[in-house]
């Protein structure tokens, strides 16, 4: 119990605790406008006020017809006290720097056309230099020459973030409700299952479902994932496009499935109707209209940062939902085999595959952001921002996007995310599913197995983003996930006498294909329904 308090703590005491960036907000205005645009400046060598009150403002002049490396063609009375505007190129920035400080200019402001890195200079040249020098994009300027259209006062300033920021919160909220959504569900359709055949006690399988219940199966799914992941790194700029198309219709399919299911609990009438011997449903009809148009909104805007990722979290967390209740593990067995082989795939994917990789980046990281994912790049202290529109890059969907509410600076330069993998969500949900079920079998009405499987993979989840924020570098998610859920489950299942139970799962009959349509058990001949029931405690 120690240990839990102190993993929730730990998130706290990081909330106190801010870093400075190297990017910074330009904040321009006259008596009726303003506006902010994205810089990039020496933390190190022109520290800038965190504020935006504390800032000093001054009127801005704009010299971009000079690169500045010299004092030629410059009157010292036009800039002095002011902030300038000059092309970059020719010079150092440091003697730029030095020749605006000469003429009395109080800030410097270097336009670029090309790509904003961070300014540096030898350590000798930091000591002379005291006004504020930052890097913008030319294109900036000019739009705020036609904007403002006149006198332009300015504003530097580099407001600092948390090293927890609240998109964390988000994910983590987006991440627990849907494992517990998707379980739920699960549970339900399982006691909607049994209670539709009478409570005989043997149930069978809805052929909508798909049940892994033999290990080879199980083994051959997880090379199939890795094999497709193999293939999306070398064969990234033709497949993503297959996989964008797959989403799509995937989650248009899981979005109707989802609103389907609470509209029938909601009652609401369905408005049959038929056509030459066919029947139809209007509420059926209508809803599947809406659920592909919101698929299509999603693929024809899928690169606009700004305001697609609400869309795309939100089919993402239809598409899981959907799968944790059409993909069913048969027993606990099943459970190990599978969430201890997606471990390795992910540590390994993650953490040794850099090792082969040219760029040193991971498999996963590279599939999962794309190789040519344009925006901010930081290199150790170090930044770079495309100082021109870039054209964008396809990105796989296959992950929860939220943005760096804190990082108003970096969003700026470029919207900076926070990401999840469906995989973190949909992995640990089987087994949370499976727990449900498990559940509705024992008659659980305080639902033990589920209840805990969701706390489990909760301080999972926690544990995760600690060790994240840390080391300062993503983690394989799975590598928590799996041990908390595997062990909480079966810490449950050995305190209540019922790992036996618990260990050979399910009494269902599975449904072979439509060619052979005998039943084969997936429990020991022999075993029945009233020795499960009574060893139930």
């Amino acid at each position: 119990m120690e240990r839990a308090v102190g993993f929730l703590v730990l998130p706290l005491v990081f909330f106190a605790s801010q870093i400075n960036c190297q990017e910074a907000i330009l904040h321009i205005s006259n008596e009726s406008t303003n506006k902010e645009y994205c810089i990039v400046h020496n933390q190190s060598w022109t520290p800038l006020s965190q504020t935006l009150d504390d800032a000093l403002q001054y009127p801005l002049v704009n010299m971009t017809f000079t690169v500045l490396c010299n004092t030629s063609g410059v009157v010292p009375g036009v800039v002095k006290g002011k902030a300038l505007v000059v092309m970059r190129g020719d010079c150092d920035f440091s003697q730029k720097a030095l020749v605006a400080q000469s003429l009395g200019a109080t800030t410097l402001l270097i336009a670029s056309k090309t790509l904003l890195i961070t300014p540096s200079a030898n350590d000798s040249e930091y000591a002379k230099i005291s006004i504020p020098l930052a890097l913008m994009r030319y294109r900036d300027f000019i739009e705020a020459q036609q904007v403002f259209s006149g006198r332009m006062q300015v504003k530097l300033y580099a407001p600092p973030h948390p090293k927890i920021d609240a998109s964390i919160i988000v994910m983590l909220l987006i991440a627990i409700v849907t494992v517990a959504l998707g379980g739920f569900w699960s549970g339900t359709c399982e006691r909607d299952r049994m209670n539709g055949d009478g409570g005989g006690g043997e149930s069978k399988a809805d052929p909508k479902e798909l049940f892994l219940y033999s290990p080879l199966k199980v083994v051959i799914f997880v090379a199939m994932m890795c094999g497709m992941l193999v293939l999306m790194y070398f064969f990234y700029n033709i497949m993503v496009h297959f996989i964008i198309a797959i989403f799509c219709l995937a989650s248009a399919s899981a979005l109707f499935s989802c609103v389907d299911a609470v509209m029938e609990i909601l009652s609401c009438p369905s408005g049959s109707f038929s056509i030459k011997n066919y029947n139809f449903s209007v509420r059926s009809l209508i809803l599947a209209a809406v659920c592909i148009s919101i698929a299509v909104v999603w693929g024809v805007y899928r690169n606009e940062d700004r305001w697609i990722w609400i869309l795309q979290d939100f089919l993402g967390v239809a598409f899981c939902l959907n799968f944790m209740k059409t993909i069913s593990l048969s027993n606990f067995k099943i459970c190990v085999i599978l969430l201890s082989l997606l471990l390795v795939y992910d540590v390994f994917f993650v953490f040794i595959t850099p090792f082969f990789t040219k760029n040193g980046v991971s498999i996963m990281v590279q599939v999962a952001l794309g190789p040519d994912a344009s925006g901010e790049k930081t290199h150790g202290n170090m930044v770079e921002v495309p100082a021109e529109p870039q054209a964008p890059s396809e990105k796989l969907p296959v992950v929860m996007r939220v943005p760096r509410f804190s990082a108003w600076a970096q969003n700026l330069c470029g919207m900076q995310f926070s990401i999840l993998g469906y995989g973190d969500i949909i992995i640990p949900g089987l087994l949370v599913a499976y727990c449900s079920r498990f559940d509705v079998w024992i008659n659980s009405s305080r639902k033990i197995y589920f209840v805990s499987c969701c706390i489990a993979y909760l301080l999972g989840m926690i544990v995760t983003f600690a060790v994240m924020l840390l080391s300062g570098m993503g983690q394989p998610a799975l590598l928590y996930l799996v041990p908390f859920t595997l062990t909480a489950s079966a810490v449950v299942a050995a305190c209540r006498g019922e790992m036996r139970q618990f260990w050979a799962g399910t009494t269902y009959m599975v449904r072979r294909p439509v060619l052979d349509s005998s039943r084969e058990p997936l429990l020991p001949e022999g075993r029945t329904d009233g020795a499960l029931e009574g060893e139930v405690c």
